[in-house]
């Protein structure tokens, strides 16, 4: 499978040239352009020099017209319907793999999952993976919807708040005391400065991102220069904020990431790394943004993670996923 690290952010050396400061003097400039023009030239090779690169760009693309055909049902925001254990007083009723999750982790059966989804995007990028968690067992998989205009009108730190109460709707509606949350793109960095700065660790369990800048892109410069835009470019204010000090941040969470994100850019934005934080990595070799959320090494991953099934872990940088 295309997953070659799974590993805690500290013990893994830095990838790609790490960003100047702010008052890197001028000489600095050429140096910059041409490490953007050696990644440049390394995603090229990597996505069209190998058969699976080409593949890889061939699923993002499929996927791309999928997604925009099922984009209006996602419009329609979801109705909060719990199932499985919470509409079932007997196991009989449930499937197989559900009845497996149940009997062997009670808790990691009746905790509710919340995908949250990324920039001008809807639950309907969860279309696959919400499907495949409720199979495995999830009682309350819920997709949340924000609008459309967030990315040109809104602000992350406002939208963050937002999720809070999305989170606190569902502890109330269900009787969870805890959340697991699973964000693609925006999303993620939605959820991690809910977890972070507004006390969410209080609720969150497990916070799986999905291709997410964390460290920002290069690509929010070519984007509408609102708040939103302004907030995901490297170096932002909220960037700044969010490598703030977290001490005591009970959250896990677990960075996928992609060398083969075209929207990410340069791709190791996505990867998570701060002191305070409990995270663990995969790093994927041939998936594209999008496709991220589909791609079935993903989704198996999510479900194990979330189903508290350990993964198989070595000392060097290879780790393989168990089962």
């Amino acid at each position: 499978m295309d997953v070659t690290g799974v590993m805690s952010a500290a013990a893994q050396p830095a990838t790609g040239p790490a960003a100047p400061p702010a008052d890197a003097p001028p000489e600095n400039a050429l140096a910059v352009i041409a490490g953007a023009l050696w990644r440049g030239a390394a995603y090229t090779a990597r996505t069209f020099g190998v058969p699976a690169g080409v593949r890889g760009l061939a699923v993002e693309l499929a996927y791309t017209a999928v997604h925009l055909s099922l984009y209006p049902w996602g419009l329609v925001d979801e109705v909060l319907r719990p199932s499985g254990t919470f509409t079932h007083h007997r196991t009989e009723a449930l499937s197989p793999s559900q009845r497996s999750l149940v009997v062997s982790d009670m808790d990691a059966s009746t905790t509710p999952v919340l995908l949250v989804h990324g920039i001008v995007d809807n639950r309907s990028i969860f279309a696959l993976l919400a499907r495949a968690l409720r199979r495995r067992g999830f009682g309350v998989v819920h997709a949340v919807n924000f609008s459309v205009l967030t990315a040109f009108t809104g602000d992350i730190r406002v939208a963050a708040r937002e999720l809070g109460h999305h989170v606190e709707r569902i502890c109330a509606s269900t009787g969870a005391d805890k959340v697991h949350i699973v964000g693609h793109s925006l999303g993620g960095l939605m959820a991690r400065y809910y977890v972070q700065r507004l006390g969410g660790d209080a609720r969150v369990d497990t916070l799986v991102t999905l291709g997410t800048p964390h460290r920002g892109s290069i690509i929010a410069h070519f984007l509408p220069p609102t708040r939103v835009p302004q907030q995901l470019c490297p170096g932002s204010d909220l960037v700044r904020e969010l490598d703030e000090p977290a001490p005591g941040c009970r959250t896990h969470v677990v960075a996928v990431w992609s060398k083969q994100d075209q929207l990410i850019i340069p791709q190791c934005a996505a990867r998570l790394e701060h002191p305070d934080l409990q995270v663990s990595e995969v790093v994927l070799e041939h998936v594209g943004h999008l496709s991220m959320t589909i791609d079935p090494d993903v989704v198996h991953l999510v479900t194990r993670l979330l189903a508290r099934c350990p993964l198989e872990r070595t000392r060097d940088r290879r780790r393989a996923l168990a089962g």
